[in-house]
C-alpha cells in the first residue's frame, strides 16, 4: 500500500519543479530578447493593463519615456534618495536615469599668441578663460561659438581682448540656436585703446535663454564698437546686459538690436554710454516687435560729456507687456547733442514707463524726442532744451480684444507660428490649412519610478533641498526652470479646471481615469510629417460622437526628471483626422486635434486671439496635440 505522505511529497516536489522550469524557461526567453518582466517599464505596461478596463494599443512614445533603470539600480537610488545622499552619486544616477543634469562650469584657460581664426568652437565642457588679453594689434575671429547645442549649453566666456591697443576682433555668432541655453559673457574690449570690434549675433533662435553679459567695452579709448544681434527671435527666458561703453573715451558705439521679433522674454539693460567723455553712440533698437515683453532699461548716456546719443525705437510694433526706461542722458554735461526717435509706439497697449530723461543735463544740451506712444507714462524730464514731435498721452483701458488686422501678417507670423491656432471649421476634409512646427523641442528625459519618486521632494518650500540633490547653483537657468515648473505645478486651478504635475507613468494613469474613469484612450498626433508645411485634412473622426465632452491634456514641464502638466479640460471636442500631402493626396500624418469651446478664463493677449482676431470668450479656439503631448479622452 502506498504511503500517502510519500506521494504528497512527490507530488509538490513534481509541482515545485514543474513551476520552477517554467519560470526558468520564461526567464530565459525574457534573457534572449523577451522583455524582462523585472524592469520599470514592464511594471507600468502591467500597471496600465490592472488599471485601464480596454485593449486598444498603448501610444509607444509614453512607454519609451519609462525608466531605463534596472531593479537593482532603482532600489540602490531609491535607498540613497531616501537617506538624502542620492547628490553623491549624481553623475551615475543622471546618467543610468536619463535625466536632465547640467555640467558644472569648469574654466579652461585659452590664450593665443598670434591672429586666430576659429571656425567653430562646440565644446560645451569648457570655457574660455582669456581670449585676445593684452594683444597688440592683429585681427582675431569668432565666427561660430556653440552654435546648434541641442540642448543645454553651458558656457562662460571671461575676457575677450582685454587691455588690448589697436586690435580688431570679429564675433560672429555665439550660442545661435541653442535649447535651454545658460550663457556667461564676461569682458569684451575692456579698458581697449584703438582698434574695433564686431559682434553679430548673440544667441539668437534661441529657446528658455537664461543670458547674461556683463560689460562690453568699458573704459575704451578710440574704439570703434558694434553689436549687431543680442538675443533675436529668441522664445521665454531671461537676459541681462550690464555695461556698453562705461567709461569710454572718443568711442563710436553701435547697438543695432536687442530681443527683437522675440516671445515673451524677460530682459535688462543697465548701463549704456554711463560717463563717457564725447562718445558718439546709436542704439538702433530695443525690443521691437515683441511679444509680451518685460523690459527694464536703467541708464542711457547717464554723466556723460560732450555727447552725441541716438536711441531709435525701443519698442515698436511690440505686444503688450510691461516695460520701463529709467533714466536717459541724466546729468550729462558740455551741451550733449540727443535724439531719441520712438519709445513705445506698441500695438494694444502694455505698461510703459519713463522715468529721467535729461533731468540733471547742463542747460547747453538740446535733446529731441520724435515719437512716445500710448498709455505710457512720462515722468521727471527736464523741460528746457527738450522738444517733443509726437506725443501721445494715456488712453488707458482695463480690458481689450487684439484685433489682428492692426497688426502686420509678418509680425503675426514670428509671434504666433501660422496653423499654431485655428477655427473649428478648418476640421473638414479637402481644407488645406498650415501646419505649426509640432516637433517636441524639450530635452531627452525619462520619467522615475515611483520608489524613487515619493522619495524626491517636489515643492517650492523644499526648494533648498532639490538643489541640493541635482547639484543647482543660485540664480542658475535650472533654478529658474525648476522653480518655473514647480510654480505653474502649484498655482491655483483656473475656473472648471482640474490638474496635476506627475513624474511617473502611473501617476499620469491615475490622474487621468479620477477624471474620465478607466475606460480611456491616450492621444497623441502620430509624427512630425507636415510639420512648418501646408496640409490637407482627409478622413475626420469627431471623439464620442462629437459631443461636448471633457478631457485630460498633458504636456512636458522642464524638471530634472520627464514631467507633464496633467489638467482637465471641460468643454472640448476632439478630433482625429488624416493629413494629406496636398499635392500627392497621400496620407503622410494622423492629427490629433483639440477644440476648445469656452475661452471666456483666457487672457486677451493670448497667441490664438491674435492670430485670429477675436478676444476671450467670443470664438472656440482648436490646435493639434504636439509631438510628445496628450490628450485623454473616453475610449470610443
Amino acid at each position: 500500500m502506498i504511503n500517502k505522505n510519500i506521494l504528497l511529497n512527490h507530488t509538490s516536489t513534481l509541482f515545485l519543479f514543474i513551476l520552477f522550469s517554467t519560470l526558468t524557461v520564461s526567464f530565459a526567453r525574457h534573457l534572449a530578447g523577451d522583455k524582462n518582466p523585472f524592469t520599470p517599464k514592464a511594471s507600468v505596461i502591467r500597471y496600465w493593463d490592472t488599471h485601464i478596463s480596454n485593449n486598444l494599443p498603448k501610444p509607444s512614445f509614453l512607454f519609451s519615456k519609462a525608466s531605463p533603470l534596472s531593479a537593482v539600480d532603482t532600489a540602490t537610488f531609491a535607498k540613497l534618495a531616501a537617506t538624502n545622499t542620492l547628490s553623491t552619486r549624481l553623475p551615475e544616477f543622471c546618467s543610468a536615469a536619463h535625466l536632465l543634469c547640467l555640467p558644472e562650469v569648469l574654466p579652461n584657460l585659452e590664450k593665443h599668441a598670434n591672429d586666430v581664426k576659429f571656425s567653430g568652437y562646440n565644446n560645451d565642457d569648457h570655457n574660455f578663460t582669456n581670449y585676445g588679453t593684452n594683444r597688440a594689434s592683429g585681427v582675431d575671429s569668432f565666427k561660430n561659438y556653440s552654435v546648434g547645442l541641442f540642448s543645454n549649453p553651458v558656457s562662460d566666456f571671461r575676457q575677450y581682448s582685454r587691455n588690448s591697443a589697436g586690435h580688431k576682433e570679429k564675433f560672429t555668432t555665439y550660442g545661435i540656436d541653442g535649447n535651454i541655453v545658460d550663457q556667461s559673457f564676461h569682458t569684451y574690449g575692456t579698458s581697449s585703446a584703438g582698434g574695433s570690434g564686431e559682434f553679430k549675433e548673440y544667441t539668437a533662435i534661441s529657446n528658455l535663454p537664461d543670458l547674461r553679459f556683463s560689460t562690453y567695452s568699458v573704459g575704451g579709448v578710440g574704439r570703434e564698437q558694434s553689436f549687431t544681434g543680442y538675443s533675436e527671435d529668441g522664445n521665454s527666458g531671461k537676459q541681462s546686459f550690464t555695461s556698453y561703453g562705461k567709461n569710454g573715451l572718443g568711442a563710436n558705439n553701435k547697438f543695432k538690436s536687442y530681443g527683437t521679433s522675440s516671445n515673451v522674454v524677460k530682459s535688462a539693460f543697465s548701463n549704456y554710454g554711463e560717463k563717457g567723455t564725447s562718445p558718439n553712440d546709436t542704439f538702433t533698437s530695443y525690443g521691437v516687435q515683441m511679444n509680451g515683453p518685460n523690459q527694464t532699461f536703467s541708464n542711457y548716456g547717464d554723466g556723460s560729456t560732450f555727447a552725441a546719443e541716438s536711441f531709435a525705437n525701443y519698442r515698436d510694433q511690440s505686444n503688450v507687456g510691461d516695460d520701463s526706461f529709467q533714466s536717459y542722458v541724466k546729468d550729462s554735461k558740455g551741451g550733449a547733442q540727443v535724439d531719441f526717435n520712438n519709445y513705445g509706439k506698441a500695438f494694444n497697449g502694455g505698461s510703459d514707463t519713463f522715468k529721467g530723461y535729461a533731468k540733471g543735463a547742463d542747460l547747453g544740451h538740446k535733446v529731441r524726442f520724435k515719437g512716445y506712444g500710448d498709455d505710457n507714462k512720462f515722468k521727471d524730464y527736464t523741460k528746457d532744451g527738450v522738444t517733443f514731435s509726437s506725443y501721445k498721452k494715456s488712453t488707458t483701458s482695463t480690458t481689450h480684444s487684439i484685433n489682428a488686422n492692426t497688426i502686420s501678417d509678418s509680425l503675426i507670423k514670428k509671434w504666433v507660428p501660422p496653423g499654431k491656432f485655428f477655427r473649428e471649421k478648418m476640421l473638414k476634409q479637402g481644407i488645406v490649412m498650415p501646419m505649426p512646427d509640432i516637433s517636441d523641442k524639450s530635452p531627452k528625459r525619462s520619467f522615475l519610478p515611483r520608489p524613487i519618486l515619493s522619495k524626491i521632494p517636489f515643492t517650492s518650500s523644499k526648494i533648498s533641498e532639490l538643489k541640493e540633490i541635482f547639484k543647482v547653483s543660485d540664480n542658475s537657468s535650472m533654478e529658474k526652470m525648476i522653480m518655473d515648473s514647480l510654480g505653474d505645478c502649484e498655482r491655483a486651478p483656473s475656473m472648471g479646471e482640474t490638474k496635476k504635475c506627475v513624474g511617473s507613468v502611473e501617476d499620469m494613469i491615475d490622474f487621468a481615469t479620477s477624471v474620465l474613469g478607466h475606460n480611456v484612450a491616450a492621444r497623441t498626433t502620430e509624427n512630425v510629417n507636415g510639420s512648418k508645411t501646408d496640409v490637407m485634412v482627409g478622413k475626420v473622426k469627431a471623439i464620442d460622437g462629437g459631443k461636448v465632452t471633457e478631457s485630460v491634456s498633458c504636456h512636458q514641464s522642464l524638471f530634472p526628471y520627464l514631467l507633464y502638466y496633467c489638467h482637465s479640460v471641460p468643454k472640448v471636442r476632439v478630433y482625429e483626422a488624416d493629413l494629406l500631402d496636398p499635392t500627392l493626396k497621400t496620407k503622410i500624418n494622423h492629427g490629433v486635434a483639440i477644440c476648445h469651446l469656452d475661452t471666456k478664463a483666457w487672457s486677451p493677449t493670448h497667441g490664438a486671439f491674435l492670430a485670429l482676431g477675436s478676444g476671450p470668450g467670443r470664438i472656440e479656439v482648436c490646435h493639434w496635440i504636439f509631438e510628445n503631448d496628450l490628450t485623454w479622452t473616453i475610449a470610443n
